[in-house]
């Protein structure tokens, strides 16, 4: 079994991708730890050093080694479906489900989570919250793509996993 999770940053992709993979007993795969590893540099660094076009090429070289792998549950960055064809390949070869949020909730689940987070680290208040609003809007397009779409508002964890589970039996 092959699940890839997408959407936004803060959708909670990473910490219920182990979760997911825990309960199915799949290996779990956080695509950006996995550059991170490989390159011996944070995503900011990378991208701060080297360039976006850089980190895409090796985010993309990194994400079809994972797909071409046997079985997984795998996290990917928010713009990983949204470069090349990322999104086609990722459907070809796997089960991929996209944890939508709205603006609010993404701002929400955000703010105060900066620091963390190079590419909203200089926004707050406002601007985060129309940084959020024009970026989720480019990138709903990819993300609706997903095989499956899970509307992850006033879900709890559990809840989505219950959900996850049934859409995979």
């Amino acid at each position: 079994m092959k699940i890839t999770l997408i959407g936004y940053m803060g959708a909670g992709k990473s910490s219920l991708g182990q979760a997911l993979a825990q309960e199915l007993h799949l290996p779990f795969f956080d695509l950006d730890s996995e550059i991170e590893k490989d390159t011996g540099y944070t995503i900011t660094e990378t991208i701060f050093n080297k360039g976006e076009l850089f980190f895409r090429k090796l985010e993309r070289e990194h994400l079809l080694k994972l797909l071409n792998r046997k079985e997984f549950v795998l996290s990917t960055g928010g713009g990983t479906p949204c470069y090349y064809d990322n999104i086609e390949e990722i459907n070809r070869q796997s089960l991929s489900i996209y944890l939508k949020y709205g603006v609010k909730d993404l701002y929400e689940r955000l703010e105060g989570e900066q620091s963390e987070r190079p590419l909203i680290a200089h926004l707050e208040g406002p601007a985060l919250r129309e940084f959020i609003g024009k970026h989720l809007f480019e990138r709903n397009l990819y993300y609706e793509k997903a095989t499956q779409v899970i509307n992850a508002k006033n879900q709890e964890t559990n809840d989505i996993l219950k959900t996850i589970k049934k859409l995979v039996k």
